[in-house]
């Protein structure tokens, strides 16, 4: 456990009870996990739409190219 843990921990241990101090904790510790998986998710949804963009761009980029190069040679 970290710091931070041992001290909420002491705290409900003093108030409540060794037991349900640990269950409190776990919740915790449970909660803030899933709220940072969460938070993952949308940070590498938000990374593969850039990554979608970049080679949207540089397709229509080689399209346009390739339609010059057509229209040039007429």
């Amino acid at each position: 456990m970290s710091v931070n843990k041992l001290k909420v921990y002491e705290i409900f241990k003093s108030k409540l009870g060794e037991a349900e101090a640990q269950t409190i904790i776990e919740y915790f510790e449970q909660k803030s996990e899933e709220k940072i998986n969460s938070k993952k998710d949308i940070f590498l949804t938000k990374e593969d739409k850039t990554d979608m963009i970049k080679w949207m761009f540089i397709f229509w980029v080689g399209q346009l190219a390739a339609m010059l190069a057509i229209v040039k040679l007429m």
